[in-house]
């Protein structure tokens, strides 16, 4: 596998290609989502091997946007299909990592360990500091395509998706739950004020 080169290759056409107007299902969300499954899969003992798998998921796994929002993974899993063979990936590579895509997809259902962490780096803000920073940029994408109405409809939302997630590894519910808990409490303060 020519891993570095089919990272390079899908985030310059991601920086190329993705609408302008995605505040969050951007490049910076991409390199987010990237950082946070290295990141979790070394702590959580993945090898070299499975890591160039995950990470070549995370880094194709919202490519599908370029397309649009509406089946966006199953979007990304034919650009992955399509572009992948070319740095040497083989079949059995790029379904495993066609199963990491879909794991993203919402309710998240990992099915392994791989999937899990992608899963966990997928939504990783929403147990960090930067949650309202980053959150912002996904209600404001969401404000612009008119999938929410007003900041209310956000919180609502929030508050609902937050309640039902929790994360998957032991890495992600050591490092993250705490601060998702209490960032989901100054949700409910917002709602309520």
């Amino acid at each position: 596998m020519l891993f570095k080169h089919a990272v390079n290759f899908i985030f310059d056409k991601l920086a190329k290609e993705l609408p302008k107007r995605l505040s969050y299902h951007n490049v910076d969300h991409v390199q987010d989502v990237y950082t946070a499954a290295e990141r979790i899969g070394r702590q959580e003992g993945v090898a070299d091997a499975g890591m160039e798998l995950l990470l070549t998921a995370a880094a194709f796994h919202d490519s599908g946007f370029i397309k649009g929002a509406k089946g966006h993974e199953e979007e990304s899993c034919r650009i992955a299909r399509a572009i992948l063979p070319g740095f040497e990936y083989s079949i059995a590579d790029i379904e495993t990592i066609c199963g990491l895509i879909m794991t993203t997809k919402i309710p998240q259902s990992p099915k392994n360990h791989l999937e899990e962490i992608l899963a966990d780096a997928d939504l990783d803000y929403l147990g960090r500091d930067d949650f309202w920073i980053t959150g912002d940029k996904l209600y404001h994408e969401l404000l612009t395509s008119g999938a929410v109405g007003n900041e209310d409809d956000w919180n609502r939302i929030q508050v609902k998706f937050m309640e039902s997630h929790h994360y998957f590894t032991k890495t992600s519910v050591s490092l993250r739950q705490s601060t998702k808990e209490q960032n989901l409490e100054q949700v409910k303060a917002k709602l309520n004020a």
